[in-house]
């Protein structure tokens, strides 16, 4: 049948052209915001005025092009060693100074949001003596094997600290050498690991794993050798690329994948940028290693992408130390163009400065340890500590390129103008750019928008722009709300049914009771109303009031902020629940485990009592894009859950036509494409097997726009 096109009116044209310039207004104008840290210090991660995207027009010989289009590795962190000398000086602090200092480095929302943490299997040449976990000669099933020592009293308590400022820390362990009676020499200096030692050394790192996780620090990945090709450091061992892949197929691999570890990463090599044969020989030649580690004493950083390419595997930036009689200046631009931008632009997914912390004479050390280490911070006494070049350093990236952050296409047309780009989960876009050069005003551009910003001489900018954290959308059906820290529950007290009744923790079994099942309804400005399935009653804070140690009860709907939760992830399947009111934070009363502790509001500090699981009980609540509009008008039109019984992802929807659907991991890695038909009364459904347990971000485009929502996979 032939269809005629109408032409549009004069009134449809009209309002057609205010929609476009609408648009291109709302692209162009998109905020900026300038961090800056200049080489002369009079700026250390400033944040500066704003500037706004334009219409990109005119030539700039200093241009910077960012396209969010290409994409390369995801980003696991960015972070500091922290030797056992550093945790030791950093333990002798006052508490108050001490937990400022952690929060500095760690916290990832007023501090660094360092969130990678490189430490030593038994002693660095940053200890304050050379030593191991068994240094009982010929104890080859590791009967004696001990944290017992320097790590169990420094290191140790100071890495729990760090687990409650950031639980979702990775850590990363190396050793500096082997016990002396496993070795050629006998000697915690050089000599190499005996052939007969290799299966009680693997056992060792077995132990190793297990003793920490008892401690509750999940060890992410382990190198098997610091430096192997330096024997001169106290400690330290050869290790060469034969010996190394043996070590790894024979024993290593085999016994973490034995004891349950296989999840362990083990990164090789771990030494310089001037040989790339050594971890490509250990790469294509072990199906245990996930890529290798460098640091950048000596080599070209490109050595990387030789790798990388070479294995299609992983690479790692795992150390670079700065001098204590290196200038601010100098060695400000050299990592930041060589180890901080130089690196992830050849798909590093680590940016790891040397020493955390160490005194003000550079210690501890071992007699044959670094003697000119300058650590990120110099704790002066006990109530005073520095901030060092390394700080900002790793500072200039860490604060705004989050873990799960995907590098995407970044160039720069002048030569002193070094830059790489980010896309973080949320979406926001990060741009780290360094001037080594003299003052200049380059411009950057981002599709056909653009900004001109004037750089200062020898200093960094990192840009950011984009979408903040999105609110979590689509929740469908009921949830158990459990607590990170006691693994209870969210539960009306004793099944009440009065509005007032008290909320507390307790145990949950099966999906628990109807008062312990909680759905989430938006309030359609990104905040939910959480309400019990036993009562229909809304969780609210007691006597509207704002103060820490309220109490959180189930009352009857009012229309008021009371009522309102802001839901925000903290990745890794844990979120924050904040009160609208009074921006406090859904909190369990003195850090208990105990079944009935209550429920209150706190200020968030991070604590696994204020970090809440959503464990989906029901899915039979259809609707998951289910928002209220500002009329009270509920829109229901689309569920997306997981269908447990068969590994499918079921999308229910009213729409119809075709739609492209994505599902990314909490970090923000695309996973699945497909493109489905939406029929309307006609489920689609994707197979996602697959994909382990965990939570997932699953984004649907179609014709009537873009949605995303949270689902988790049991």
């Amino acid at each position: 049948m032939h269809k005629t096109t109408q032409k549009p009116t004069n009134r449809v044209m009209a309002v057609m052209k205010v929609i476009i310039m609408l648009f291109i207004i709302n692209v162009n104008a998109q905020t900026v915001t300038p961090f800056i840290t200049s080489g002369d210090q009079t700026r250390l991660l400033q944040q500066q005025s704003t500037v706004s995207f334009g219409t990109n027009s005119g030539t700039n010989p200093s241009t910077v092009t960012v396209n969010a289009g290409t994409t390369y590795q995801t980003m696991d962190g960015f972070g500091y060693t922290l030797t056992e000398g550093s945790a030791e000086v950093i333990s002798g602090m006052a508490a108050t100074q001490q937990n400022q200092l952690l929060n500095d480095l760690y916290n990832p929302t007023t501090g660094l949001n360092a969130s990678v943490i490189r430490i030593s299997i038994a002693a660095s040449d940053l200890s304050s003596s050379s030593y191991s976990y068994n240094e009982t000669s010929g104890d080859t099933n590791m009967n004696n094997f001990s944290l017992n020592g320097p790590d169990l009293t420094y290191l140790i308590p100071i890495i729990k600290k760090i687990q409650q400022i950031n639980p979702n820390i990775k850590i990363l362990a190396t050793p500096w050498s082997a016990p002396r009676w496993m070795k050629t020499n006998n000697s915690w200096i050089g000599g190499s690991l005996q052939t007969q030692y290799y299966a009680a050394y693997a056992r060792y790192f077995v132990k190793y794993i297990a003793a920490m996780q008892a401690q509750g620090i999940p060890i992410w990945g382990i190198t098997p050798q610091n430096e192997p090709e330096n024997p001169h450091n106290e400690p330290s061992m050869l290790m060469n690329s034969t010996e190394q892949k043996n070590f790894i197929n024979q024993q290593l691999g085999p016994q973490l994948a034995t004891a349950g570890y296989g999840g362990v990463k083990i990164i090789a090599f771990d030494h310089n940028c001037d040989n790339t044969a050594y971890p490509i020989d250990v790469l294509n030649n072990s199906s245990y290693v996930d890529g290798a580690a460098f640091h950048l004493y000596l080599g070209n950083i490109s050595a990387m992408s030789t790798v990388r390419n070479a294995t299609n595997k992983n690479v790692y930036f795992t150390e670079q130390y700065t001098g204590s009689g290196g200038s601010f200046s100098g060695d400000f631009g050299w990592h930041m163009q060589n180890v901080v931008i130089g690196s992830t632009n050849n798909w590093s997914k680590t940016v790891l400065e040397w020493n955390a912390a160490n005194n003000s004479s550079l210690g501890p050390r071992t007699p044959g340890g670094c003697s000119t280490c300058l650590g990120a911070i110099t704790v002066n006494n006990s109530t005073s500590y520095t901030k060092n070049v390394a700080y900002y350093i790793i500072g200039q990236i860490s604060k705004y390129v989050k873990p799960g952050a995907v590098r995407i296409g970044s160039s720069s047309s002048n030569g002193s103008i070094f830059s790489v780009a980010f896309r973080n989960p949320d979406g926001s876009i990060a741009l780290v750019v360094y001037n080594s050069g003299g003052s200049n005003t380059i411009k950057v551009v981002s599709g056909s928008s653009a900004f001109n910003y004037t750089v200062p001489a020898s200093s960094a900018v990192t840009f950011t722009w984009g979408a903040g954290t999105p609110p979590v959308t689509g929740l469908p059906g009921y949830y158990n709300i459990i607590s990170r820290n006691s693994n209870k529950g969210l539960d009306v007290a004793d099944n009440s049914t009065a509005s007032g009744g008290r909320i507390q923790q307790y145990d949950v079994t099966g999906g628990g009771g109807n008062n312990q099942r909680w759905k989430f309804v938006s309030d359609g400005a990104g905040n939910y109303y959480i309400i019990v399935k036993s009562t229909g009653m809304y969780l609210a804070v007691e006597n509207n009031g704002t103060a820490n140690g309220l109490k959180v009860q189930q009352r009857t709907f009012v229309n008021s902020n009371e009522f309102k939760w802001k839901v925000e992830s903290l990745g890794g399947g844990y979120y924050k629940i904040t009160n609208l009111n009074t921006g406090k934070s859904l909190d369990v009363e003195s850090v208990s485990t105990a079944n009935g502790a209550n429920i209150q509001v706190w200020d968030y500090t991070g604590g696994l009592n204020q970090q809440w699981q959503l464990v989906q009980v029901e899915s039979t609540a259809k609707k998951a894009l289910t928002e209220i509009t500002a009329d009270g008008e509920i829109l229901n039109d689309m569920a997306v859950f997981i269908n447990s019984t068969n590994d499918y992802l079921k999308i229910d929807t009213s729409h119809e036509g075709s739609a492209d659907v994505e599902i990314f991991n909490i970090g923000g890695q695309s996973l699945v494409k497909k493109n489905v038909n939406f029929v309307k009364g006609n489920p689609s459904e994707i197979e996602i097997s697959r994909l382990p347990k965990g939570v997932y971000i699953v984004r649907i485009n179609d014709s009537e726009g873009s949605y995303s929502k949270k689902v988790l996979k049991q």
